[in-house]
């Protein structure tokens, strides 16, 4: 007799400051390791790992645009002869929630495993398995470190046994990605993101050793990557169900090896075979240096990067070992991807242990004067478990957040050694006011009007990510389209609202939310349309777009404003250093 096994793979969300889940109508950023256990799963599932007799069914929901409705699913489960729920990439700011979840579904009597950086970070830099790992495997979740290809059989063996173990820990042995299991996920799923994206990694690792970063801690700084091959695979199967969108989620796709090759194959995929899609790549600030990099991801069909440009202080960037970054170099990098009609994204940090909000304001300013950028994302410094901060951090028994829901880079978790809680708080916030204004967003779209790219999604792209702020309370990164809320679905230990007061306050906080996005949009509409209807628009020019030479480069306010810092940074070039000497 056939016999059924039912996996439910779950993404969590977080809490938003009043304990109730963070969803919206279409999500914003596909998870990657979603698609990577959904698709080994698949995998098991179409070789019959448990045995010919037994199918294996998978169920996929991403909290952050669906509802989890433990008691639902556990009885639905519950009609399979064996099952389990996976929690899937649970980071951080996502753990509190993912605990919540496995609490419900323990109690339902339903086998739960959680996996991701959260458990993997801690396990692999900390002496001891931290306490909130211990307190959840003492609930009853299994914990798993590391990633799951060429060990998803075993796991799945396991459960089919009802012998989940209480850690699986792999951080030691990390696999190969040649011939790897490609990531997936239905066309169904994937609809439900804004823009409907999905996503894949190219490869895995960082050479880089940030100290705020967890991937090189992870993942490694060894970079292990697919072949086109793979690549080629992934974009075909994902076309087949028509989705033509991906990020790239690499953490730094220029320092994969196969770069060039896997570059190659999307050109001839897109030029050749006349598939039409679009990436999303990450990427540090020196692979402008990289002969025919820029060129070649703009004709793969890159329409957006995001940089690691993190600060412009040179001794911000020394102090989180970012050494690599060049602040000399960063408008002739940001430059090279607006010639190619890219749109630049670029993290920025604010906290480092000389900062002050007079420097900070002063900095932005310089940017917006001086660097092409399109887009810039502020994050407060944070020491993510699984970085060698929240390591340094820990083994000195320096005070961190307790919370771990507020480490989604868009809370203070920390104190800082020259400003208030409040100021850091005040500045970050003010930050993107001051960068964000309608005169910088006209300025910006210009900029972007002038190299002939696409000014309309720019314009909607910088309005979201300053009512993301301004309006949800969330960063970007997790600002989706609609909010959701479930009077229900409040963090464990938190009162439920009652429905005369929670449905009446929602309502209104609604209409607020649209009339406010609604003012957003026209408030900054009168810039976009000055752009559009300048007919002399692919004249402009400005400071951040000129070409400059070496000499003219030392009266750069960038280079003056730091010419003291700037040779003692490594690899600082002769113009610099006769920056420094001017007085």
């Amino acid at each position: 007799m056939s016999k059924r096994f039912a996996v439910l793979l779950i993404k969590p969300s977080h809490y938003d400051d009043e304990g109730y889940v963070i969803q919206w109508l279409r999500a914003p950023i596909p998870s990657n390791s979603l698609a990577s256990v959904y698709g080994l799963i698949k995998d098991c599932a179409d070789r019959k790992t448990l045995g010919e007799d037994v199918s294996i069914e998978i169920e996929v929901i991403d909290e952050t645009n669906t509802k989890v409705d433990v008691a639902k699913l556990a009885k639905s489960l519950k009609q399979a002869d064996g099952f389990l729920v996976g929690l899937v990439g649970v980071q951080t700011n996502q753990f509190p929630r993912a605990v919540d979840i496995a609490r419900e579904f323990i109690a339902e009597g339903i086998p739960i495993v959680a996996g991701g950086f959260h458990a993997a970070g801690s396990i692999s830099m900390l002496p001891d398995v931290p306490p909130e790992i211990v307190e959840a495997q003492e609930m009853g979740l299994s914990i798993y470190a590391g990633e799951a290809e060429g060990r998803m059989d075993a796991l799945l063996a396991d459960a089919w046994a009802g012998e989940l173990k209480p850690l699986y820990n792999f951080m030691k042995d990390l696999p190969h990605l040649e011939g790897a299991v490609q990531p997936i996920l239905p066309a169904d799923s994937v609809r439900k993101m804004a823009g409907a994206y999905t996503s894949f990694d190219a490869g895995r690792g960082c050479p880089f050793q940030c100290s705020f970063c967890t991937i090189i801690n992870v993942q490694g700084r060894k970079s292990r990557f697919r072949t086109p091959d793979d690549v080629e695979e992934i974009i075909r199967a994902n076309a087949a169900q028509k989705i033509r969108r991906f990020f790239i989620t690499d953490d730094d796709f220029a320092r994969n090896k196969n770069w060039e090759v896997i570059l190659d194959r999307l050109i001839w995929l897109r030029e050749e075979e006349g598939l039409k899609f679009k990436l999303v790549l990450q990427v540090d600030t020196l692979c402008y240096r990289l002969p025919g990099f820029i060129e070649k991801a703009a004709r793969a069909g890159c329409a957006r990067v995001f940089i690691g440009l993190e600060n412009i202080d040179p001794d911000a960037l020394t102090a989180a070992k970012k050494r690599q970054n060049k602040i000399w170099e960063y408008r002739k990098m940001l430059q090279a991807w607006k010639d190619a009609g890219v749109i630049t994204y670029a993290g920025y940090i604010l906290g480092f242990p000389d900062d002050t909000p007079e420097k900070i304001r002063r900095n932005i300013e310089i940017i917006k004067k001086e660097l092409p950028l399109d887009l810039i994302e502020f994050f407060f410094l944070t020491p993510l478990p699984g970085s060698e901060d929240h390591k340094v951090l820990a083994s000195k028994d320096v005070w961190k957040d307790p919370d771990f829901n507020k480490y989604d880079l868009n809370h203070r978790v920390t104190h800082h050694p020259i400003m208030s809680d409040a100021e850091w708080e005040k500045v970050y916030f003010d930050s993107w006011k001051q960068f964000y204004t309608p005169e910088h967003v006209e300025t910006v779209l210009r900029r972007d009007a002038a190299r002939g790219a696409r000014t309309k999604a720019l314009y909607s792209s910088m309005i979201h990510f300053l009512g993301a702020i301004l309006i949800e309370k969330v960063h970007p990164l997790e600002c989706g389209i609609v909010r959701r809320k479930h009077r229900d679905q409040r963090r464990y230990g938190m009162k439920l609202e009652h429905p005369l007061v929670f449905y009446p306050r929602r309502a209104v906080e609604a209409a607020w939310v649209a009339f406010s996005w609604a003012r957003l949009f026209l408030k900054f509409r009168p810039a976009m349309n000055r752009v559009l209807q300048d007919e002399d628009r692919s004249t402009y020019t400005d400071l951040a777009l000129t070409v400059t030479s070496d000499a003219e480069e030392q009266d750069m306010e960038l280079i003056q404003v730091f010419k003291e810092a700037i040779p003692n940074t490594h690899g600082a070039p002769d113009v610099a250093r006769k920056a420094a000497a001017m007085k």
